[in-house]
């Protein structure tokens, strides 16, 4: 087997609110949450015109319809994390059925409309938004969550193939799992020490730094272009697939700048297609939930390029999970 283009990768973090309850209450962040449901069509549309290959990692609890539902499919053992905050099961604890609002925390319709449309693979972004890096949580905890989202997507008729760690907290101590549990790639972290993966008991001080090298890092070339060599890639099973960058969305107070940060995605995309290299970008759903036309403007913007690419140097989208069969096959 050679490798003889570049090859472009996207996946999304689709995770409701389920990823951010533990920093921004519902009210804070509701436009977001119900701007998703506008938002992922207009995604579906542009891939299935540009034949964009994408990995939605999906977290578990958004397979069902209801509170109700959900908590008759819990996992078999919980997470007691330190902070308490950042347990989902400890949220669904405290609230009553009617509380839990389904247009923020459910999403069987979308997982639906995402199955609908050619290349796109559901991945898992665990049951819960399990945090792999906190203190209190464990093995058993880790592999009792991933084994509830393996059966809900069982309900669905989908193999899952392919994780993305919430908050990229990838946690080397848990991959000998995943692995036995046929799930066969990952999405890690660059390797600059702005993206290394930590948990929340890093100090303040050095949360503000990573933020904020990780935003310059955005329009300025400081950690480099990130991309990464197929063969490497698949060296240790599960494969892992890292980062190169996240799609940050668009912000009107930093809207001067966009053009920098479109500027900086477009050149690493193209040192990538011209060194047979993979480009993986990813970013949130709900974060174009607002602003919602800026947002896919943009992102036509990158996909026009990747045409461009596609043209002149053969590159191809591939999402995780073909990515995957492409290394099994070697």
């Amino acid at each position: 087997m050679n490798i003889k283009h570049g090859i472009f990768t996207v996946s999304l973090d689709f995770e409701a609110y389920w990823g951010v309850r533990d920093k921004l209450s519902i009210e804070e962040y509701k436009d977001n949450l119900k701007g998703t449901k506008e938002a992922i069509p207009k995604m579906l549309r542009i891939f299935s015109d540009n034949g964009i290959h994408a990995t939605w990692a999906t977290v578990g609890f958004l397979f069902f319809k209801n509170a109700g539902e959900l908590k008759k499919n819990l996992a078999n053992s919980f997470p007691e994390y330190t902070k308490k905050d950042l347990s989902s099961y400890k949220y669904i604890e405290t609230l009553n059925d009617i509380d839990i609002d389904p247009i923020y925390h459910f999403a069987p319709e979308l997982i639906e409309l995402i199955l609908e449309c050619n290349n796109q693979e559901i991945g898992t972004h665990t049951f819960s938004h399990y945090y792999c890096l906190e203190e209190g949580q464990t093995t058993l905890n880790f592999y009792d969550d991933m084994c509830s989202v393996i059966k809900v997507a069982e309900s669905y008729g989908l193999s899952i193939k392919s994780l993305v760690f919430p908050r990229n907290q990838w946690n080397s101590e848990y991959l000998s799992t995943i692995d036995k549990l046929g799930i066969h790639c990952y999405r890690g972290t660059e390797s600059s020490w702005m993206y290394q993966p930590s948990g929340d008991n890093l100090s303040t001080f050095k949360k503000i730094l990573k933020k904020a090298f990780r935003l310059m890092d955005t329009y300025i070339n400081i950690s480099g272009h990130n991309v990464y060599d197929f063969y490497a890639c698949i060296k240790d099973r599960p494969f892992n697939f890292p980062s190169s960058r996240i799609l940050r969305p668009y912000s009107k107070k930093l809207s001067i700048l966009n053009r920098f940060k479109l500027n900086r995605i477009k050149k690493s995309m193209t040192h990538a297609a011209k060194n047979k290299k993979i480009f993986h970008l990813w970013w949130h759903p709900h974060n174009f939930g607002i602003n919602i036309s800026q947002n896919i403007n943009f992102l036509y913007e990158i996909i026009s390029h990747y045409n461009y690419l596609k043209e002149n140097f053969g590159m191809k989208s591939l999402n995780m999970g073909e990515l995957t069969e492409l290394g099994n096959r070697r």
